[in-house]
């Protein structure tokens, strides 16, 4: 286990805190740089930006970020995995553990979890109301990803679908960003959000090997597991690779920018990842380096290729 202290009663005496940390806040970078480039990519498409809009759309999915975070530590908990995890690399594996330490109990958890996911239906009628009818359905296929990714019967994780799950559920917070400010579908968030969505999916897959023994013990059958860790460490570098393939082809074929190139520079951090993961797949306190250079390159190449349509 990681050096980093885990939460308790102790060192969260008030129970909003409590709350906030089961959040996982940490982790909700990612949404928020997810946002940001469903917003540069309206901007590149001549769309004048409604800072109201933005920063609903900002709320509304940080709010659905976290409510499928604490959905994922209620039913891990049920499984018994993250009890049962003591290789974790905390705090980027094994759950925010505020149900293992008893910061809150299985039941708060749940009712927590579900709460936020029902506080983004109201943001999202107003936001369906002054941008059109079809952010209800990416709003929806958003909801349903979060909540099928851990809960029963669909599990994506636990049947090897779960990099699937994220990636379609990033994908869909840069189209959706993007739909309340062009108010139609368009290809362009996909084509600037589909590489960012693999990166974000391989912050997934790099997380499930420190987790592989509880994970196989809990019959939590992700798809490291179902791999096996010789074979499975091979799967990030091509995550990797299909993410800066992705702009390269893009940008090839015209639908983003020269410039956006530049996106590619945080290849150099998940080549290095896929080197500490290639060496040490089956040493999962040795994968720390990797874990910490997969999120840079993520929120790196969201950052820059965000920064580059805005300015474009």
């Amino acid at each position: 286990m990681s050096q980093v202290l885990e939460p308790s009663l102790a060192r969260l005496p008030h129970p909003l805190m409590r709350y906030f940390v089961a959040t996982r806040p940490a982790f909700l970078s990612v949404t928020f740089v997810g946002v940001l480039l469903g917003l540069a990519s309206a901007s590149l498409g001549g769309i004048r930006l409604d800072p109201l809009q933005a920063t609903v759309t900002m709320l509304f999915a940080l709010l659905a970020h976290a409510g499928a975070n604490v959905i994922n530590d209620y039913y891990d908990a049920r499984s018994g995995c993250d009890a049962a995890n003591d290789e974790r690399i905390f705090p980027f594996t094994g759950g925010s553990r505020v149900i293992q330490n008893g910061v809150l109990s299985l039941q708060e958890a749940g009712r927590f979890g579900y709460t936020l996911l029902a506080l983004v239906i109201p943001a999202g009628l107003w936001l369906t109301a002054t941008s059109g009818i079809g952010l209800i359905a990416i709003g929806l296929a958003g909801l349903l990803t979060g909540w099928a990714y851990s809960a029963p019967p669909a599990k994506m994780q636990a049947r090897g679908l779960g990099e699937f799950g994220i990636t379609a559920a990033w994908l869909l917070i840069v189209i959706g960003s993007d739909f309340v400010q062009r108010h139609s579908f368009s290809f362009a968030p996909i084509a600037a959000g589909l590489g960012f969505a693999l990166l974000v999916a391989n912050v997934l897959y790099i997380n499930q090997f420190p987790d592989i023994k509880a994970d196989t013990l809990a019959g939590k059958y992700t798809l490291v597991v179902r791999l096996g860790t010789q074979r499975a460490r091979w799967g990030y570098a091509l995550i990797a690779l299909l993410c800066y393939g992705w702009v390269l082809v893009m940008v090839a074929v015209g639908q983003l920018p020269l410039v956006a190139l530049i996106a590619l520079l945080p290849a150099l951090a998940s080549f290095k990842a896929a080197q500490n993961l290639a060496h040490h797949a089956a040493t999962p306190a040795a994968l720390l380096p990797g874990i910490k250079l997969t999120i840079m390159a993520a929120t790196l190449h969201g950052l820059l290729l965000a920064a580059v349509l805005a300015l474009t």
